[in-house]
């Protein structure tokens, strides 16, 4: 399974029960991919997870790319025509980097996940067959439980330098980190990697505090705690959370 499979497996499986205010908020965030493209002459894409559907939005710098198909409703989450344009090395990092951003959002309490947004740089084809940089935003809009039913894409040229190839910011404090595994490294202790390595490779609790030189108590707490800081229900999921974070 690739990034974009696990990516459609995590956004659209989501359990998004219909709120009463839906309708209302997808309205008020069209407006705002619309307000987005208009003021920043940015591609806005504002997907929606609930009905598997998106809605683009064009400023300027689609005379740039000289982007042929414009169409402002689209049958997927996947902006395919822009995807198109996009460096194959840089579209496949996207999709990692989008899969990591969604595992790290799910790491935060739920009360802030919604100060954060990705920021990426890529390459985008221009009619003169040359790749110019641009700069890649994901912002995930959450419902009530913390999940997120919309995400809000904006494609521009690069107009903030910055080292990292993909950078977490939050939005509240202007703070910003490098997605990559030294910047998710401290969400489990030493010990809690060492159990969740023992657990992704079978071993049960018995053994785990055998081969540990640890109580079985001690294994228990361990492997509450991880389930607890990786915010998922089994150890089969913590796993798979724990390797797309690089723990």
């Amino acid at each position: 399974m690739d990034n974009r499979e696990r990516l459609n497996k995590e956004l659209l499986s989501q359990d998004l029960t219909a709120e009463q205010s839906f309708e209302q908020a997808l309205q008020k965030y069209k407006n705002i991919a619309q307000g987005y493209a208009q003021i920043e002459n940015a591609i806005a894409v504002l997907s929606d997870l609930r009905t598997n559907a998106s809605y683009a939005y064009y400023g300027d710098f689609t005379k740039t790319l000289e982007l042929k198909s414009r169409e402002t409703e689209l049958s997927s989450i996947w902006e395919e025509d822009i995807f198109l344009l996009i460096h194959p090395d840089d579209l496949n990092q996207k999709h990692l980097q989008e899969l990591r951003f969604l595992s790290f959002i799910k790491t935060q309490p739920r009360h802030t996940r919604s100060n954060y947004y990705l920021m990426s740089k890529i390459r985008m084809l221009t009619p003169s067959k040359a790749y110019i940089p641009a700069i890649h935003r994901i912002f995930y809009i959450l419902n009530s439980a913390g999940k997120p039913f919309l995400a809000l894409c904006l494609y521009s040229p690069l107009h903030t330098e910055f080292a990292a190839k993909s950078v977490i910011v939050n939005s509240v404090n202007g703070l910003s980190m490098e997605l990559a595994s030294q910047s998710t490294a401290q969400i489990l202790s030493k010990r809690e990697k060492q159990v969740l390595a023992l657990i992704d490779k079978g071993l049960i609790s018995k053994e785990i505090a055998d081969t540990m030189s640890i109580s079985l108590n001690t294994v228990s707490r361990h492997r509450q705690n991880i389930l607890e800081k990786l915010q998922v229900k089994n150890s089969i999921e913590a796993c798979r959370i724990a390797k797309e974070l690089g723990l």
